[in-house]
C-alpha cells in the first residue's frame, strides 16, 4: 500500500490562520528575556546554583507533581470555573514571589502548586477551543504542551519537538506518558527553581520567572489546541497542519 502524499496548504484562510499561530509560537518566550536580564545569567549558569541532591531529585519530584497535579485539576474544575489568562498569570506572580521570598526552601515547597496551576490553566485553554479536558484523549494533548521546551530553553521558544512527538494511550497509558513528559519538564522546572535562588533578588525573580512560565505554556496551549481546532473546522489532515507549521517556525529560525 502506498503511503499517503499530503500536498501544501494553499488556501488562504488556512495559511492566514497558520501564520498566526507560528507568531504566537515565537512570540511565547518573549516574557522571559526581561527575567534573563533581570537574574543576569545564562540557563547553564542558573543550573549551576542548584545542589546536587535538588537536581538528581527533580526528575522524580516532577513526575510525583505531574501526578498530583492531574488529580487536583480535575477535582477543581468542578468547583472553580476556568480563568482568564491574566487571572493565571496574576495567581502564579503570587506564587512565584512567596516561592522565592524564601530561596530554595520555600521554591521547592511551592512547585507543586504552581505544577497545579500550569495544568490548570492548559485544561481551561483546551475546554475554551472545544475540547474536554476530562476525557484521557485530550488528558495526553495537555501533557504534549508540557513537552514544550520551557521558556528558558536556549532554543528561544523556537521548539518543535512537543508539535512532532507522538503520545499514543499504549501499554502503561496515562501514567506511563506521565514518565515520559518528566525529564523534559524537570529540565524546564529546574531553570526556574535555579533563577528563584538568585541572591538579594528573592521573591521579585520569583514573581519575574512564574510570570513568565505562565505565559509561556498557556502561549503553547493555545498554538497547540488552536492547530487542532483548525483541523476540525477545516477537514484538513492535523499532521499536514502541523508539518506546515513546523516549517514555518524552520524557516523562522535559521
Amino acid at each position: 500500500m502506498q503511503p499517503e502524499i499530503l500536498l501544501p496548504v494553499t488556501d488562504p484562510g488556512l495559511t492566514s490562520a497558520l501564520d498566526a499561530l507560528a507568531r504566537r509560537h515565537r512570540s511565547a518566550s518573549g516574557p522571559m528575556m526581561q527575567v534573563i536580564s533581570l537574574v543576569g545569567a545564562t540557563t547553564e549558569g542558573l543550573l549551576g546554583r542548584l545542589p546536587a541532591p535538588v537536581l538528581n531529585g527533580l526528575q522524580t519530584a516532577t513526575e510525583r507533581g505531574l501526578d498530583t497535579a492531574f488529580e487536583a485539576a480535575r477535582r477543581s474544575r468542578g468547583v472553580v470555573a476556568d480563568r482568564p489568562d491574566w487571572v493565571n498569570k496574576a495567581l502564579g506572580t503570587a506564587l512565584g514571589a512567596a516561592g522565592g521570598a524564601g530561596g530554595l526552601p520555600s521554591a521547592l515547597a511551592e512547585l507543586p502548586f504552581t505544577i497545579t496551576l500550569l495544568l490548570r490553566a492548559i485544561q481551561g485553554i483546551a475546554a475554551e477551543h472545544g475540547f474536554d479536558p476530562e476525557s484521557e484523549e485530550v488528558r495526553v494533548e495537555c501533557l504534549r504542551v508540557f513537552a514544550a521546551a520551557g521558556p528558558l530553553d536556549a532554543d528561544d521558544g523556537v521548539d518543535m519537538g512537543f508539535l512532532t512527538a507522538r503520545m499514543t494511550l499504549t501499554g502503561a497509558g496515562l501514567h506511563g506518558l506521565i514518565g515520559k513528559v518528566a525529564p523534559r519538564l524537570a529540565l524546564a522546572l529546574g531553570q526556574k527553581l535555579a533563577a528563584q535562588t538568585v541572591p538579594v533578588l528573592g521573591a521579585v525573580a520569583g514573581a519575574a520567572v512564574n510570570y513568565a512560565f505562565t505565559s509561556y505554556y498557556q502561549e503553547i496551549a493555545r498554538v497547540h489546541f488552536g492547530l487542532k481546532r483548525l483541523a476540525q473546522e477545516s477537514g484538513e489532515d492535523e499532521g499536514l497542519l502541523r508539518e506546515e507549521l513546523v516549517m514555518r517556525l524552520t524557516r523562522s529560525s535559521r
